[in-house]
């Protein structure tokens, strides 16, 4: 599907082979040849009366006399079956193929591999099958991602002489034998969760551990230390040894036998009564074995308890002691602490977020709480109901939200489609904008200071409210490091460890990444395994290098071609956003103006509706 607005051009196209006018007809017939030999459940709208450079689906030319095909990009476009050798040779102008995220199958055709101009190939989220071919001649090679398919063999040594290469992903394939010297200039590299063994190569040992992770044979570099090759002999036992060894264990194990006997004997008589059995405290969370596990309330003391602080308009009838005795769910462990589901005894439920790590004492941490109990409500804004305070122990509780996180939404197994992509995170920037407005006139400087996906939730109509605003002041730089903030952070906050309304524009703006993207900011998962991944620095990457549509979601790129410019318009406000300067960031309220303008309908329910609380007469989630 083409992008008909990018923002961001291209850098200047390296030269193309000069050609006669008919090289054009040339690349177009081997398109035709490929189209009909690729079976594909999408129409590729490559109509011949059409001009191909200008209409065709996913093609794209070069600007000189020369009229050469020099862009492929077909992702998510329900190709099939193996790709024919042949037609890849016809055109050889190519700088860029992406064939990504289709169900293509085989061997990759070597000519693929050996076209003279090709930069970079994108073949990930395949089936892709047998060896990577060897004979590997495109020496201005960039970009190789050939991840996620069921590639074996070895991995080629002539990659080696690839002086240019700069991004290598081959993680989670069947690929065994050593890894062989790579290219110096290599800036990304992942071979995780492959058969690879033997020891990581000097040229690359400088890469972190996650390169290389779910190779149990590797090591050497940044794992293990490989062992030495000395021969450890084994004594030979004799018979005598052995008979006197089985003995004994016998008797070792006769008399551990009669000790579990006789302990099951004095248990019998002394613990028949069931109502003396030890329960679990009210609180806590419990297992499939019923045994408590974790409890918010376990730093409460006697003398402070009922003093939870509720605010004005919180219609809660419920006291600390209630609370205390709630059933308790944990919902998710973040930056911040502990975050629970209570269920009260009348079948209220709340949340409630136990803090850890709070660096203030108890007038600043009141001052602070009262200044976002001041804060006006709004649609898309989770109020704040009540807090408690002691030595040990902070509770914040909250309405609870039965529709879940936007991140839960937008990294599910069901695709989430544009408007309603949008329509959420034009609410999530309405309660910030809301926020940082709330500052104006008061003592206390008002921000979000933990804006992501999890605290982004949703109401039964998927409306946002953005939740956990207004508690990184009362943080410790523990609780703020950027290991914790999965990628959202701004280069200032993680560099000062405080954060900013300006700040917060940036998170926002990874936000509105992660959407386009479909990507977790600042993970990206491999097995059981997380990886960091700076999704700015990326999305800038492959703006530059390549073409914009190759950074949105292949399931946004499935969608009606009306979304593309909208979709564009959005990427530009959030590269703004995540501007490296904080200067040149857009207030959130100039964000919400720039939104609405993309689509004026989008979000309009949020402005009228209200938060969805969970009361007692709802059905169990």
């Amino acid at each position: 599907m083409m992008i008909v607005a990018a923002f961001i051009f291209l850098l200047a196209s390296p030269l193309v082979p000069r050609c006669s006018s008919s090289d054009i007809d040339s690349d177009k017939q081997a398109l035709l040849e490929f189209a009909s030999l690729v079976p594909h459940s999408r129409k590729l709208n490559w109509n011949t009366t059409n001009p191909i450079c200008t209409s065709w689906t996913g093609v794209t030319c070069s600007k000189n006399n020369a009229r050469r095909v020099t862009a492929l990009r077909l992702p998510g476009s329900g190709l099939y079956g193996p790709l024919p050798d042949k037609t890849f040779e016809k055109l050889d102008a190519l700088r860029i193929i992406s064939l990504r995220s289709n169900n293509l199958q085989g061997n990759i055709p070597s000519a693929i591999l050996s076209l003279p101009f090709i930069r970079s190939l994108y073949f990930h989220d395949n089936n892709f099958s047998g060896p990577i071919p060897h004979n590997i001649l495109s020496h201005r090679l960039v970009n190789l991602d050939l991840s996620n398919n069921s590639l074996s063999g070895t991995i080629p040594a002539s990659l080696t002489n690839l002086t240019q290469l700069t991004d290598l992903s081959l993680q989670n394939n069947s690929l065994t034998g050593p890894i062989p010297d790579l290219p110096p200039n290599l800036k990304y590299l992942n071979l995780s969760f492959n058969n690879l063994n033997g020891s990581v190569p000097s040229s690359i040992k400088s890469f972190p551990a996650s390169s290389f992770r779910g190779n149990t044979l590797l090591c050497g570099g940044p794992l293990t230390p490989c062992p030495d090759n000395t021969t450890t002999i084994t004594p030979v036992l004799s018979t005598p040894a052995i008979v006197g060894i089985a003995v004994g264990g016998s008797v070792l194990l006769f008399l551990l036998l009669a000790v579990v006997t006789l302990c099951c004997a004095k248990k019998r008589d002394g613990g028949n009564d069931d109502e003396d059995a030890p329960k679990a405290k009210p609180g806590r969370r419990r297992d499939d074995n019923n045994k408590a596990e974790e409890e918010f309330g376990s730093g409460v003391q006697e003398a402070e308890k009922n003093k939870l602080v509720f605010f004005e308009g919180s219609s809660y009838s419920f006291d600390l002691e209630d609370l205390l005795r709630a059933s308790a769910e944990v919902l998710g462990k973040g930056s911040y602490g502990t975050t629970y589901k209570a269920i009260l005894e009348e079948g209220t439920r709340v949340v409630v977020k136990r803090l850890k790590e709070v660096a203030v004492g108890k007038r600043e941490f009141e001052q602070q709480m009262e200044a976002v109990g001041r804060m006006g409500p709004h649609a898309n804004v989770a109020p704040l109901r009540a807090y408690y305070f002691s030595k040990d122990e902070k509770l914040l509780v909250y309405d609870y939200y039965r529709g879940g996180s936007f991140s839960t939404l937008l990294h599910g197994k069901e695709a989430l489609d544009w408007e309603t992509r949008l329509r959420i995170c034009l609410g999530a920037a309405r309660g910030i904008s809301h926020i940082h407005s709330a500052s104006t006139g008061g003592k206390l400087l008002l921000l979000h200071g933990n804006i992501k996906s999890p605290n982004v939730l949703l109401t039964r109509d998927l409306d946002a409210c953005v939740s956990d605003y207004g508690i990184a002041p009362l943080m410790s730089h523990h609780a703020l490091l950027p290991s914790r903030s999965l990628g959202y952070r701004a280069p200032e906050a993680v560099e000062t460890r405080k954060h900013t309304q300006k700040s917060d524009v940036y998170s926002f703006g990874v936000l509105l990444l992660e959407m386009l993207t479909g990507k977790a900011a600042g993970k990206k998962t491999g097995g059981n395994h997380e990886e960091a991944v700076d999704l700015p620095k990326w999305v800038q990457s492959v703006v530059r290098e390549e073409w914009t549509g190759e950074v949105f979601d292949v399931e946004l790129i499935k969608q009606q071609d009306s979304v593309e410019e909208e979709m564009v318009q959005t990427l530009q406000i959030a590269m703004a956003c995540v501007s490296k300067h904080p200067d040149s960031r857009p207030s959130m309220e100039e964000v919400v103006s720039m939104m609405e303008e993309i689509r004026p309908s989008a979000g309009s329910r949020n402005r009228a509706s209200s938060p969805e609380m969970i009361r007692s007469s709802d059905s169990p989630v």
